[in-house]
């Protein structure tokens, strides 16, 4: 009972931070104080995500990361990465989004339940899983950030640059920032794939053929855009496109095969 209380308290101040930070937003407040109190409730709610999951994920057997807990743990390692990010960068306003998507996946994590035990605790293999999952974190949020972009751009070419838009960072802070992301989402994405030919006996098994191909696929989708933007400087809807189509590879690397086998054919 402790874990539903626990969890509906969490759900619902991800929910207030992200209605507070819409507010702030609308109202065009831009104050450092004003920021932290909206994100305040965000910070206790991922702590008490935190506390959750550590109860659900580790166990004596290993690390269960059935695929409603690990939807549950991207979502909770993303919210940390926005919240680490704002200290230094004005990505506050992404928590408009991803703190919903946060309480979603909770919700969904303390409703249904896939149990799947991986490797047991302190083998190599978490070395893997750990970097996928900082990886996919750091380049969810630059998807998110890939669709403020879309929206603000619009926007600009229409000369609409009224409302909440006044309260965004430049274009090309948006920007600059957007390609930080997927930079360092790049390199750990590569630390996964390298740690992932070390450690797993056969990354093309037939139970992980799909996710390694699909991986990879992803990997040449943001390589190929971050030499276009060193090589030919692309920029606006180009970027955005190639941002969100590794993105949808990244989804479906990491979470299509896992749904299909512990949901569907289970």
């Amino acid at each position: 009972m402790h874990t539903i209380v626990i969890g509906a308290l969490a759900i619902f101040l991800y929910l207030v931070a992200a209605i507070l930070l819409g507010v702030r937003l609308r109202n065009q407040v831009t104050t450092t104080a004003s920021k932290w109190k909206s994100l305040s409730p965000a910070i206790l709610a991922l702590a008490l995500h935190g506390w959750l999951m550590g109860g659900q994920i580790f166990s004596a057997a290993g690390l269960n990361l059935g695929v409603f807990n690990a939807v549950s743990l991207v979502t909770w390692v993303i919210s940390a990465i926005l919240l680490i990010s704002v200290i230094k960068r004005p990505t506050e306003n992404l928590g408009i989004i991803v703190f919903p998507g946060t309480a979603l996946a909770m919700a969904l994590g303390l409703t249904f339940s896939a149990g799947q035990i991986t490797e047991p605790l302190n083998s190599p293999l978490e070395i893997h899983i750990l970097i996928s999952i900082a990886a996919y974190s750091l380049l969810s949020i630059a998807a998110v950030q890939a669709v403020v972009l879309t929206i603000q751009d619009r926007h600009l070419r229409h000369k609409h640059p009224g409302g909440f838009i006044r309260a965004l960072p430049p274009l090309q802070t948006m920007e600059r920032l957007l390609f930080q992301m997927i930079g360092l989402g790049f390199i750990l994405q590569s630390l996964s794939l390298l740690t992932g030919f070390i450690f797993l006996d056969n990354m093309f098994a037939q139970h992980l053929v799909h996710k390694s191909v699909l991986s990879i696929i992803a990997w040449g989708v943001f390589a190929t855009l971050l030499w276009g933007r060193w090589r030919f400087g692309w920029r606006g809807k180009t970027a955005i496109r190639w941002t969100l189509s590794g993105f949808v590879f990244l989804v479906l690397a990491y979470f299509g095969s896992k749904t299909v086998l512990e949901l569907i054919l289970s």
